[in-house]
């Protein structure tokens, strides 16, 4: 049996997502977004005491890039690109793009959510870091064009990258060509079931976090 340890609108919602396009049984561990992921127990699976937290053939995996190749290489290799293939290289740039995308999410969510006093926060930041993610989802979009992010179909790569179109329409105005693509993703049944298990809000409770004027 899978277990995924989960919290609401966070990294963990990229491997949420992929076990519903593999389409395999899991059951879901829900967290809350405070420090009971210190416990002992907890840290035993995931050393930083982060989510996402994978228990899948007899170990505990807790980095969600390297979760996403193990699982579509082990489970669903159509949604992968496995070693010898042509899209190979291609398909590990992308599939670990989805962490730069995701660095660029926590910096923000840091910033505009975490240090809860405005003299704690960086306008400087803010506004960087938003340059950067809308930078970041730009390539994917343009990347992908009018389908996916490679050639053959879509792949694990296009849910590491598509969580960051997703959530990062809460930091930057979207192009049309990245909102196009964003909705391509959205309108995938498994997605939708992916979000409907996803849980209550505990991160976002804004639908946009604007960066500071200059």
């Amino acid at each position: 049996m899978i277990r995924l340890h989960h919290i609401a609108q966070s990294r963990s919602f990229r491997v949420l997502w992929l076990l519903h396009e593999i389409g395999v049984p899991f059951d879901l561990i829900p967290h809350a977004f405070d420090k009971s992921l210190r416990a002992p127990a907890y840290l035993a699976l995931s050393p930083a005491g982060r989510v996402p937290a994978l228990e899948v053939d007899g170990r505990a995996m807790f980095e969600s890039g390297a979760i996403a190749e193990y699982l579509a290489e082990t489970r669903a290799p159509h949604l992968s690109r496995l070693p010898g293939h042509p899209e190979r290289a291609p398909y590990l740039e992308w599939l670990h793009f989805g962490e730069t995308i995701g660095q660029h999410l926590a910096n923000l969510t840091q910033q505009h959510i975490a240090l809860r006093e405005d003299h704690m926060r960086s306008v400087t930041v803010m506004r960087l870091e938003a340059r950067r993610l809308a930078l970041c989802l730009e390539a994917a979009a343009v990347r992908a064009g009018q389908g996916w992010l490679l050639e053959g179909g879509f792949s694990a790569a296009d849910v590491q990258v598509g969580y960051g179109l997703w959530l990062g329409q809460r930091f930057v105005a979207l192009s049309d060509t990245a909102r196009d693509y964003c909705d391509r993703l959205a309108a995938r049944p498994a997605f939708a079931r992916a979000l409907a298990q996803d849980g209550p809000a505990q991160i976002y409770t804004r639908d946009f976090y604007a960066a500071p004027e200059g």
